[in-house]
């Protein structure tokens, strides 16, 4: 026999079905709250199932130092969440609701199906069981003059009273998903601070390609190099030509910093090894060897392997007379120059940053200047690389959220009871 629940005494309303206002919800209904959510999309976590295409990498399993500073600047902000509910936590959260996980390879942890539906049914599922009432094809377009919230619907538009208010709508990558970023004129209606969103996670431009290597190579894969901005330590791994430039995951590792070079100086170069496993010397003294009557194709090719993409890659940013001295060849080879112009557009980013600043709201994720309005998720200014990051802060932030709203609640109802 299940136990009956909690009785009601307040209701709450939450604004997005991705994963913090899920979280939210869950926090709350457990505690008997009556809780209302309403997603602009026909169904709840649409994001998120895209994210689980491929392979649903729900966190990582890095120690908590390392993982930490992979929310950069905002990891003071951050940590507070992870300390509450951070990769060991979300796991065995996941293990409640009958999904095991498993550790790759890489150290990020998936469900052992590596699949997002079967866990988001199973969430859901706990979720209208605890009384939570999903309203889709609902968005939000702010307050009306008496505070209530209105909400367009396919019938029309409904006024909403609600004792608190959780606003997870995300940022303003994947606009075809739920994340458009059209909550920003009416937070910033209200006075709330927001930074600008930018992408994150994303692929970046150069100025022009050559139409040999846009039309023979756009979409090749650049395996086993390494890329570094700066004089940062290069990172290993692998990205993919573009016919505008550069993307895939060892890029989108960068594009933080690669972003804001941009942003300061209009462009940002970065460096590729093309042979990272070979030290400088090595590839000096190869290309040193006699080539006799071979073309320089061959020469690279059969001393060290140069081919494909990457011989047309340093054929197209290095400027002819390098390849007649070894050591500026080699040096190429080793930190090959490449300039980036912009980033690929907002809506094609994985991730966007910007939103809600951290230093307008309060520990519980409360707006200071409209009490009882609570934010969470992607929609707040902090990024992080993929790796299982962004979900973690997402589920952290709306679990720190729903618990924020309940002792906001509790508060005022005591106060009332003065």
């Amino acid at each position: 026999m299940t136990q009956s629940p909690a009785p009601v005494s307040h209701s709450v309303a939450i604004v997005g079905g991705g994963p913090a206002g899920l979280m939210a919800a869950e926090v709350l209904s457990q505690a008997g709250v009556r809780v209302e959510l309403y997603d602009a999309m026909p169904s709840v976590g649409r994001k998120f199932l895209l994210a689980g295409v491929g392979g649903m990498n729900i966190t990582h399993s890095e120690a908590y130092p390392a993982f930490l500073s992979r929310y950069a600047e905002r990891a003071p902000q951050i940590a507070p969440l992870l300390r509450e509910f951070g990769a060991e936590a979300l796991c065995q959260w996941i293990h409640g609701l009958g999904i095991q996980t498993f550790v790759g390879s890489s150290g990020r942890v998936f469900p052992t199906d590596m699949k997002a539906a079967p866990l988001l049914r199973a969430w859901l599922k706990r979720l209208r069981d605890a009384g939570v009432v999903i309203h889709t094809r609902h968005r939000w377009l702010g307050w009306n003059a008496d505070g209530s919230l209105r909400l367009q619907h396919p019938e029309g538009e409904r006024a909403v009273q609600a004792d608190a208010l959780l606003l997870a709508l995300g940022g303003g990558s994947w606009a075809r998903l739920g994340s458009d970023g059209a909550w920003l004129p009416l937070l910033e209606q209200r006075g709330v601070r927001i930074a600008p969103l930018q992408p994150s996670n994303c692929g970046f431009e150069v100025s022009a390609w050559s139409e040999l290597l846009r039309s023979k190579f756009a979409g090749a894969p650049l395996k086993n190099v390494a890329i570094g901005l700066d004089h940062d330590q290069p990172r290993l791994g692998e990205c993919v030509i573009t016919a505008s430039g550069i993307e895939g995951s060892l890029i989108y590792a960068l594009s933080a910093p690669i972003r804001e070079t941009i942003n300061r100086q209009g462009q940002a170069t970065v460096h590729i090894d093309l042979l990272p496993s070979k030290p400088l010397d090595k590839v000096r003294a190869a290309l040193e060897k006699p080539r006799g009557s071979r073309s320089m194709a061959k020469h690279l090719h059969s001393q060290l392997g140069l081919e494909g993409v990457k011989a047309a890659l340093l054929r197209e940013l290095t400027p002819a007379a390098t390849f007649n001295d070894p050591t500026l060849l080699a040096m190429a080879i080793k930190a090959l120059p490449l300039t980036l112009v912009k980033p690929r557009p907002l809506d094609e980013a994985i991730s966007s940053a910007g939103g809600v600043a951290f230093e307008a709201l309060d520990q519980s994720l409360m707006l200071e200047d409209l009490p009882g309005v609570f934010c969470a998720g992607e929609m707040l200014d902090w990024e992080a690389p993929t790796g299982g990051y962004l979900l973690t802060a997402c589920f952290a932030s709306g679990r720190r959220a729903g618990r924020g709203m309940l002792q906001w609640l509790t508060e005022q109802r005591q106060a009332a009871s003065l």
